[in-house]
Parts: C-alpha cells; structure tokens; sequence
C-alpha cells in the first residue's frame, strides 16, 4: 500500500495543485469505502434481514460502515448487545482453551512492533503530512523525500499474534521447566486488509500457540481440532453448519506441513472462522536467530526444538456466523387468527447478551417501579444480565414487546403488574416455546440462574 502511495503521489507532484490531489490520496489510504445496502423490506434475503436486525436490536451501530463491516468479519461499533455477545463468546473460547489443558497460560502482547524490514504498514500520521503539505517553501524534489521518510514503516501493525507468542516463547520456558507440550493463549486486535487493496482494518482473534514434540505434532493437530470443531458446534442451533476441512498442498502457508480450517456455511458460501496449522520449527528458530540451544525443551530425556500447532480464531465473523445460525423465521398465527411471520434470534443461553427483559403494565406506579428496580439490581448482582425495558414509556402491546425482545435475543420476559404486588406471582415468557407461566418473584433469581447452568451442559 505505502508504495502504491508514492507512485501516486510522484504523479500528483507534475502539478502544482499537489496539496488537493495529495489530500484526496490521504483520504483513499484512512478511508474504506463501502457498496452494500441494508433494505429492512428485503425479508426472501436472510442475510439482509439478520443485518437490519442487529442494527434495531442493538448489535451493531447505524450507519452502512459499520454493518459493512461486521458483514465482512471485520471490527465494527458494536451497540450494547453486540458487546456483551463479543464478550461472551470470548470468554467461552478462552475458558474451553484454558481448561482443555493445565499446560496453556495467557500471555497479552503489543499490536505494533519495530519493523526492521522496511515492509510493514506504517502508522500514518495525517496531521504531520498536511503539515507537510501546506509548506509553500518545499519544491517537488523536497516534498517527495519528506513523505517517503513519514511513510517508512518504522513501526508496523500486527497481522496476527503468532509472532508476539513466539517471541515471548523462550520467557517462559522455565515457568514450564522447559518440559514439552505447553501453549500460550491470547486474545486482542490483528490487523488484515480488507478487499486485497491494501487498507488494514481491525479484527478481533483469539489465538493459542501450542509448543509439542516434533514426532507428536500431527496427533497434536488432530487433538485440536476435534476439540475446537466440539466447541463451535456446542453453540450452534443447526450444529452440521459448522464444519473442518483439510488445506490442500497448494494452499499451506509457509512453513507449514499441514493444515486444518474450521468453516461455517454461509448462505453465499463457507467463509472460515479458525485456522489451525502445524507449523514445524522454522518460525520459531528464525524467531530466535535459529540459536538451537536458547529454545531447546525436554522431550522425555531427549532436547528438542519443539514444533508449533498454531490456532487462530476471527472472533467478530464467529458473532456473525452465530447470529446467522440462530436467525429462524416462524410461522405463527396472531389473536385474530391472521398468519405473520416471527423472527427470532435463538443465541445459545450461553451467548444471548440479554437473559431478561423486565416489563411492566400500562399506568405504572411508583411502588411498582420501585419492586422492578429493586429486581434488576438482584439480576445485576448476580450476575444476570438484564434488559431495563421499564424505562421505556412508550404505550406499546404486549405482542409488540415480545416480537422486539425475541429479534434481540432476549431469553426471557418477565412481567410485573398489580397482582405481583398482592401475590408476589409475575409471568414469565420463554423467548424458544413462547410459553408463559408465572412464578414468585423470590424464585426467579434461581431459576434463571439454573437454567444458565444447565445450558453450559448442553
């Protein structure tokens, strides 16, 4: 990208008018540019009804860049229930590493690096090159020279977090008593080009970088991926979307002798949501300044340079793969017996952002507010996260609450009116069965808390 930039640059320097076309080229290397359209009328199309429904119910922030975005597996402002459903899937992807062995530790390493190569992605700093530009004194010659030295890439972005691990691989060798196998995880931001065109965007990646013995490195690979394709299919609700396939010969990347992709099957095609590559030891030599001995570990009584199983997870495609995978469209009859179709977002009650949503009938009082506040706060102290749909004053039908919380996601709506006050009964509605039932307000609580527990088991 940064040559592609001076190319044009020395183009625009024939002219005088450099500082227009100079700035225009600026705006090509911080902007993306986005085609696609969100039509909420377009309901034969799945993928731009789930879109229209992440942006009503909160996932993701208006505006086409964002929703452009997310649609690409790319990071994106991300609303209230968009965090918190990246923030759960994280956090079962980081306990299903760590808990899978005692040997895996977390590790956080920094998204830019010194880059001695000359050919990272620069940190462009935009204001120093309009500077740069307004200087009338500078001829064509000069002004080339000052830009080349501002884009040389002294510091580059990461493109994954493989490198930070194997860096950071011999700091630890003794925390392991140099024994064989251990894996360091982490979690952060890789920055990836979007379209081929050069332009970086952030990404999210969970990644663990498992270190074995050279002659168990493909049982190592096998391990990993029975166990990582278990846990995608542990929160879907059509579990056969999410599948493995091996990478041909053509397609391995560098220093790899095999490789493993988990994919999920999208309506245009599989795009893939992890990759798990068994890497041998050249990365992690070459890492080192191929000094054997600094990275030598036991292998029974043997030292060996270990290989390397790498797995690499795009966390913001996997909210969009999940999100697709929940989205079912119902048929369902009203109170007039007129058929409508029901859109629901089934998140695994692990995932789903919002566990409930309290509600109160028409005319609320103050004590009634003050018995739902005091039950949010008990969700909140426990741990449930809750939609404060009390707060809403809007005169809406019950049926009208309940189409909006289902299209969230939200497992739960429970009802607080006049005969809670005098029964301590409230009616509970579950988001999957639409069944309503009414239970005593100081048992809901555990009961939500139950039904969670018993979803981790599923």
């Amino acid at each position: 990208m940064i040559s592609h930039c001076m190319k044009r640059i020395r183009i625009c320097c024939e002219t005088r008018s450099i500082q227009v076309q100079c700035r225009d080229l600026v705006r090509q290397y911080t902007a993306n540019r986005y085609k696609t359209t969100v039509s909420p009328n377009e309901d034969s199309d799945p993928t731009r009804m789930l879109l229209q429904l992440c942006v009503d119910g909160y996932y993701v922030a208006p505006g086409q860049v964002h929703i452009d975005l997310f649609e690409r597996g790319m990071c994106c402002n991300y609303g209230p229930l968009g965090m918190e459903l990246k923030k759960n899937l994280l956090e079962q992807w980081w306990c299903s590493v760590k808990r899978s062995r005692t040997q895996v530790f977390g590790i956080s390493t920094l998204t830019t690096s010194d880059d001695k190569s000359g050919e990272g992605n620069a940190i462009l700093d935009v204001e120093r090159l309009n500077q740069l530009l307004d200087a009338e004194e500078l001829n064509k010659t000069q002004l080339i020279q000052r830009i080349q030295m501002l884009l040389r890439p002294s510091t580059s972005l990461r493109t994954n977090l493989l490198q930070g691990a194997l860096e950071q691989y011999s700091s630890w060798l003794e925390l392991v008593n140099r024994r064989l196998p251990f894996g360091l995880a982490e979690t952060g931001l890789s920055f990836q080009s979007l379209d081929g065109s050069g332009s970086r965007v952030e990404a999210t990646y969970a990644s663990l970088v498992w270190f074995c013995s050279p002659r168990s490195s493909s049982q190592w690979l096998d391990h990993w991926t029975r166990l990582r394709l278990q846990w995608w299919r542990k929160f879907a609700l059509a579990p056969s979307e999410f599948s493995s396939r091996d990478v041909p010969e053509d397609e391995l990347q560098e220093g790899a002798s095999r490789g493993v992709k988990i994919v999920y099957s999208f309506p245009w095609g599989q795009e893939t949501l992890e990759n798990l590559w068994s890497r041998g030891d050249y990365e992690l030599l070459q890492t080192h300044g191929g000094v054997r001995a600094k990275i030598q570990c036991r292998d029974g009584r043997k030292l060996v340079v270990p290989h390397v199983i790498s797995v690499a997870s795009n966390m913001d495609r996997s909210m969009m793969a999940y999100m697709h995978n929940s989205l079912q469209l119902l048929k369902k009859h009203d109170g007039k017996q007129k058929l409508y179709q029901r859109k629901v977002l089934k998140l695994h009650p692990v995932l789903a952002p919002v566990k409930v949503a309290l509600d109160m009938g028409r005319g609320a009082t103050l004590e009634l507010r003050q018995v739902c506040e005091g039950l949010l706060q008990e969700f909140l102290d426990a741990g449930i996260s809750a939609w404060p749909g009390s707060i809403d004053t809007t005169s809406s039908s019950v049926e009208k609450l309940n189409t909006k919380y289902d299209e969230m996601g939200v497992l739960f709506t429970m009802v607080i009116d006049e005969n809670t006050l005098e029964s301590g009964l409230l009616q509970v509605r579950s988001r999957d069965t639409t069944l309503r039932e009414f239970k005593h307000i100081s048992e809901v609580t555990g009961f939500l808390l139950q039904y969670i527990r018993a979803a981790h088991n599923m």
